[in-house]
């Protein structure tokens, strides 16, 4: 019998909560988190815009929801499973499912967001036919994927999209309008695999590993720094290559022809 490798993530994501709930908190992770920082860099202008209703496909903790104007209607919907993911469970606004059919009647919604949710997805093309078949045509779609990210939520991190990826898969499956834009530059992503080694190394774990991680710690953290503020910097700036981006932000409508 084959033997399967199951590896052990050695930490999770840690869940994003409100912005509004700590904000000086939120603020300082997202100096940190450049993942979270492009996010809301693109996201959070597109979320005032929205309005009827709204469904969240993977909510987790709901964190975008006080950034939508007060108009709105709010509906998440996530997994059964979602504490796997290192989210409470329970939310009354939030709708828990097998993660395949939305229990929801075509054309329901008027804007969607899935942050984050896609490359944890076992089936991409049917959890797209499902936003798409929930929607009302012409209906708006904010999605958030990473590229340049390390395996989370393991065993449940099945994707990477590139570019061209997506944009057959909007076509597809029920999009049009589609607009797609990089999040980050290849600076970014080596400040955030930076900052990702810099948390490994200062892992509070007493053993033999001591000898080699804080020797290393110690060259490594002013780089990891830099390299972040320089990510910061070529953000403002436009510099950097696109082709190595941290992620990718998607908007695209609802088709209004049958198709998809």
């Amino acid at each position: 019998m084959e033997r399967q490798f199951v590896a052990v993530e050695q930490f999770k994501p840690i869940a994003v909560q409100s912005p509004t709930r700590q904000p000086w908190l939120f603020r300082v992770r997202c100096l940190l988190d450049l993942q979270l920082a492009t996010i809301v860099r693109y996201l959070r202008p597109e979320l005032a815009k929205l309005h009827g209703r709204v469904i969240d496909v993977g909510a987790g903790e709901s964190p975008w929801r006080d950034w939508l104007p007060s108009s709105v209607t709010y509906q998440g919907i996530d997994v059964g499973n979602a504490t796997e993911f290192g989210m409470s469970a329970g939310h009354p606004d939030v709708t828990y499912y097998d993660g395949r059919i939305m229990p929801f009647a075509d054309a329901s919604f008027d804007s969607a967001l899935c942050i984050e949710v896609l490359e944890h997805t076992e089936d991409p093309a049917l959890c797209l036919s499902e936003i798409a078949r929930v929607l009302k045509p012409g209906a708006s779609l904010l999605l958030t994927v990473p590229w340049s990210a390390r395996r989370h939520h393991i065993p449940h991190d099945y994707h990477r999209f590139t570019r061209e990826r997506l944009e057959i898969m909007f076509g597809e499956h029920g999009f049009e309008n589609v607009e797609i834009r990089e999040r980050g530059t290849d600076i970014g992503a080596i400040a955030s695999k930076l900052v990702v080694l810099t948390a490994r190394l200062a892992q509070p774990k007493v053993d033999v590993s001591l000898l080699w991680r804080i020797p290393l710690l110690v060259p490594v953290v002013p780089v990891a720094l830099g390299f972040v503020a320089a990510s910061h910097v070529s953000e403002a700036l436009g510099a950097g290559a696109k082709e190595d981006p941290l992620g990718y932000f998607v908007k695209a409508t609802r088709a209004t022809s049958s198709r998809g």
